[in-house]
Formats: structure tokens, C-alpha cells, sequence
């Protein structure tokens, strides 16, 4: 179903390739074009926005991926082209403030139904350092830089609530088939409280709480489940720790019992694997999900999901 198809001027299209986006070609679930498929066509900013829109939608919706997989989503630069086919599509399911250049498309568009993820749920300010004691680490320390975290899709509760405010967008903007959306959306839903339970389970009774990974992507799940996430790098995974910060991770796996230095496939493992070498831990994946590939542990969100249960299990010494 197209609801509303329209077509970008050239002097539009001429004006767009001004804003020097880049050259990133679309990811798409088909070859068909947005605006062209006889569906409910939704643009989707990058994975985990994709497998809601895939779930909830089912046979009704036609979804393209601007994150290309394999990509890391906060590093895209969007093309024209990319910009056309968002201009021309039904909705937009994106999550401000991961991906800058998607926010500016987004707001230059005159797509109808546009769906921020972040403002289905709460986000709060995180920094390298996040869950448990990490409160009294920060005041010790005087503390690390912070910002709106992002990355509520790992938490299964907040991707929950989000599912269930993509699910009110479909229906409203496609209410032919409002049904079944509803009824897709309480079927997703009941999978992620099923995971929250097997994750509250699986990491109630650890050897240890403390967890160290590569960024801060895993900050709400550590809240979740009471664990303290301490991250090499902030919330963005291309930032360079100081020293005096690998210094402090390493004394603090001693103090904590860590085990382990986790990592993920889309980003370099040096710093994770140098500072495992140092303090004598092994190093394991701890994947993100930002971008499903042949690397990843899991063919979606819920396969990897239960791969990273595994692997916190593993490291956190869990009975």
C-alpha cells in the first residue's frame, strides 16, 4: 500500500546533493524503491529500527535500511539518493541522536509519518561508566563526560515500549490494516518480556556485577539487570580513551574480579584486546546490534540477544 507517493523536483533533488551527505548506496530488504512497491512503504534508519518495522508490518510493509550492514550506523553519511527515497516513502523510523545526518534528512522531509524511537521511551545520560557502583567510581574520579544515551534497544523493556509506540504509527498512518499491526506488535511484544525474564534470570546470581566493553553501548542493560557496564570508550565507539582512563579499567578488573574484555564485530578489538593482554583477561563479543552480518553470533535481534546472555553468563561467572 503506497498511502502517499510523491516524486522530488530536480531542482529539489539538485538542492539535496548540495548538503554533501555522501555517497552511502540504501540497504534495502528488495530491490523495489520506496514509493513503488504497492505496500506501506517505511524508511528505516538503520537495524534495529528495520526489525521492528519488518515484525510489526509483516506482508503490509515494504522497509529499506539506510545503515548498510556491516556499517556502523553512527559513522553514516547519507547520499541523495538515499534522501530521495526517504522523501518518498510512506513513514520513517529512525532513533534521534544516533545518526546526525538522518536527523537532518528527516527534519528537511515532508514525510507524513515520522517515527522517533527515542521519544516512545525514556533515555537518560550515560557516560563510560554505568550501573551499579559505578556512581562511586565517578565521584572518586571526578566523574567522565555524558550525554542522551542512545542505545535502548538492548534494554528488552525499552525496545518493548518502543515497539508498542511503532505499532500506534502503523495503525494510525495505515488503519486498513490496523488489525494486524495490533496484533504483531503484541506478539513482539510478549517475545521481549520473555527475554527480560530470561535475562533477569540468567544474570541474578554472578560471581561478579562488573562487565567491560568497548563503548557504552550496554549502559541500560546493565541498569536492567543490575550489572555496571565500564566501557574502554564513551558512547561513541570511534573515541580514543585516555590513558589515565586504561589505567583505571585495569585496576578496576583486579578490585572487581573481571574476567573478561569484551568487544564487537563492528569496530576495531585493539584497545579491547591490548588492555585484555595487560591485565591477563580473555576477550569475548559483546555485540551491539546495530547491524546484522556473517560475523554476528545470531541471524536477529533475538538470536543474538541470547548470544550475549551467553557470553555475560560466561564472564560474569554466573551459577
Amino acid at each position: 500500500m503506497n498511502v502517499r507517493r510523491r516524486l522530488i523536483p530536480a531542482a529539489a533533488a539538485t538542492a539535496v546533493a548540495v548538503l554533501g551527505l555522501g555517497t552511502l548506496s540504501a540497504c534495502s530488504t528488495d530491490n523495489a524503491a520506496a514509493g513503488t512497491t504497492g505496500r506501506f512503504d517505511v524508511v528505516a534508519s538503520f537495524y534495529p529500527m528495520a526489525f521492528l518495522a519488518e515484525r510489526i508490518g509483516g506482508a503490509h510493509v515494504h522497509v529499506t535500511t539506510l545503515t548498510s550492514p556491516g556499517q556502523e550506523p553512527h559513522d553514516l553519511e547519507i547520499s541523495p539518493q538515499q534522501i530521495a527515497r526517504l522523501q518518498d516513502s510512506d513513514a520513517v523510523l529512525y532513533l534521534r541522536n544516533l545518526q546526525p545526518s538522518v536527523d537532518e534528512a528527516v527534519a528537511q522531509s515532508a514525510v507524513t509519518t515520522k517515527i522517533d524511537a527515542a521519544a516512545l521511551t525514556t533515555l537518560e545520560d550515560h557516560g563510560n561508566e554505568v550501573g551499579g557502583h559505578a556512581a562511586a567510581h565517578d565521584t572518586a574520579r571526578g566523574g567522565e563526560a555524558t550525554g542522551k544515551d542512545p542505545h535502548i534497544w538492548l534494554d528488552p523493556v525499552r525496545y518493548a515500549q518502543v515497539a508498542e509506540g511503532v505499532g500506534k504509527a502503523f495503525a494510525k498512518a495505515d488503519p486498513d490494516h490496523a488489525a494486524d499491526y495490533e496484533k504483531n506488535t503484541a506478539a513482539l511484544v510478549k517475545r521481549l518480556d520473555a527475554l527480560n525474564t530470561r535475562f533477569k534470570k540468567g544474570l541474578a546470581d554472578t560471581k561478579t556485577k562488573v562487565f567491560v566493553t568497548t563503548h557504552a553501548a550496554f549502559g541500560y542493560l546493565a541498569e536492567r539487570y543490575g550489572l555496571t557496564e565500564e566501557a574502554i570508550n564513551g558512547l561513541d565507539p570511534e573515541s580514543e580513551p585516555s590513558t589515565a582512563r586504561v589505567r583505571a579499567l585495569e585496576k578496576m578488573t583486579r578490585a572487581d574480579g573481571v574476567t573478561t574484555v569484551f568487544y564487537e564485530t563492528l569496530v576495531s578489538d585493539k584497545t579491547a584486546r591490548t588492555i585484555a593482554d595487560d591485565a591477563d583477561l580473555r576477550t569475548d563479543v559483546l555485540d551491539p546490534i546495530e547491524g546484522i552480518t556473517a560475523k554476528s553470533r545470531g541471524k536477529d535481534y533475538f538470536s543474538v540477544q541470547e548470544a550475549n546472555l551467553k557470553a555475560l553468563r560466561q564472564a560474569l561467572g554466573a551459577a
